[in-house]
């Protein structure tokens, strides 16, 4: 057996892949748990309902996203603090409780879509009680992030996200009139109709998801904990790598998102909407987008993605309450730190998980539910994100690392974005 020489191990150190891996981090997973049940249901429901006519909606939201979660980057990395804490030194105290209210409910009954999503996957598998199974997942994703650093567990239960790429995959085995999507995609049409204006506002709150960002500030400050920096206001040089590394983590974990909601939306397009089927009203008709790939296997498939995609979302969903709350509370917040050192934390975290779960008992579809999750962070990503917004404007919070330019107008056009598809919603219900 023989070793590998320091020279080797430079080598390794300085390789092109090496450096490229050691970039990505809180991006990739966030990007990652944005594909959660309820956006693998909302781009489904969206491709089967009308067609290629929404893919234009999953390009949009790409770059606005990334520049929204550059922002949420940049705030945890810069002050090392997260969104919450940082809101109590600007805001007056009935902004940062209503703040807070808002994600801690849109976060839950997110969780609750995600674990009746799951309980549902197995039932197709098995049979069997969903919402049994629903509370199972309940307490085991809750168990495991109040006992298992989340860091350790989430590095294995990410690669069952891959799964999704039974998708793409997919896009290649299908017949699709590629002419026609691209034309959708180039050409996008818009219409003032409650039902379409329903389902871009769902595509974009699930896209463009308030725990995301939530997420994505705390773990900037539990990486920078974790390597004993200190946060980039108090330095003055060698921070050109941090802001790189955000960077290009963020591109690639948001391409990774949209990537895989593209393919899922265009999949659906070409089969359940060419076959007739407009409507998904249960699991199971959402999973026959993947029978032309997987014939007998398209159950398991299907589950595979709910179920993995569920156990790294829920954490996350989860972990961003416990965030929002704990930071408002003056509380000790780190998934790195004993259970016994950060009670509260903790006591949100179970208490959201077991509350979404207790929630599928209720009489509400797996599918509804996914969807109407959607449109509720669809609304409540607006407010998060002007609060977001001006905190990363104000010097005093950002120093010298406060948004430039073009950072600061695609944060706002984005913001902006969120703001009208939820306006001509409310409108068209109204109006």
């Amino acid at each position: 057996m023989s070793f590998p020489s320091k020279s080797d191990e430079k080598r390794s150190i300085y390789h092109p892949i090496s450096v490229f891996l050691r970039l990505l981090g809180p991006g990739v997973i966030a990007g990652a748990a944005d594909d959660d049940p309820s956006g693998i249901a909302t781009y489904s429901q969206a491709g089967a309902q009308f067609g290629f006519q929404q893919l234009w909606s999953v390009v949009l939201t790409f770059p606005f996203m990334v520049a929204i979660q550059l922002v949420a980057a940049r705030i945890g990395r810069v002050t090392g603090k997260g969104v919450i804490a940082n809101a109590r030194l600007i805001y007056p105290e009935w902004v940062v409780i209503s703040l807070v209210a808002l994600v801690v409910i849109a976060n839950t009954i997110n969780i609750a879509a995600d674990l009746a999503a799951m309980g549902s996957a197995i039932t197709l598998i098995i049979g069997g009680p969903t919402p049994i199974y629903a509370l199972l997942f309940g307490i085991f994703c809750a168990v495991t992030e109040v006992v298992i650093p989340y860091r350790r567990y989430s590095h294995v239960l990410k690669w069952l996200t891959l799964v999704l790429f039974v998708y793409v995959a997919a896009v290649f085995t299908i017949h699709i009139e590629w002419i026609k999507a691209l034309s959708a995609v180039i050409k996008p049409t818009f219409e003032i109709d409650t039902d379409y204006l329903l389902t871009i506002v769902a595509v974009f709150g699930t896209t463009i998801s308030p725990y995301v960002f939530f997420w994505q500030t705390a773990q900037e400050v539990e990486d920078m904990q974790l390597m004993r920096e200190h946060p980039l206001f108090t330095q003055a040089t060698d921070t050109r790598h941090h802001l790189r590394r955000m960077a290009v983590d963020t591109g690639v974990g948001m391409a990774f998102s949209n990537g895989i909601a593209f393919c899922i939306m265009i999949t659906t397009a070409a089969t359940l909407h060419q076959a007739g089927l407009t409507t998904i009203a249960t699991a199971a008709q959402a999973a026959e987008a993947l029978r032309p790939l997987a014939g007998p296997l398209t159950f398991a498939l299907f589950s595979l993605g709910i179920i993995g995609t569920g156990l790294l979302a829920v954490p996350v969903l989860a972990g961003s309450a416990g965030y929002a709350v704990a930071e408002a509370m003056h509380w000790r917040s780190s998934l790195e730190l004993k259970p016994l050192r950060a009670r509260g934390f903790y006591a949100v975290i179970a208490a959201a998980t077991l509350i979404g779960a207790a929630l599928g008992f209720t009489a509400i579809d797996p599918i509804k539910m996914l969807f109407w999750a959607a449109v509720i962070n669809g609304f409540v990503a607006v407010p998060v994100m002007v609060a977001m917004m001006i905190m990363a404007s104000r010097t005093a919070l950002m120093g010298q690392y406060r948004l430039g330019l073009g950072v600061a107008l695609a944060g706002w056009a984005a913001t902006a974005l969120m703001a009208i598809a939820a306006g001509f919603l409310i409108w068209s219900m109204f109006g």
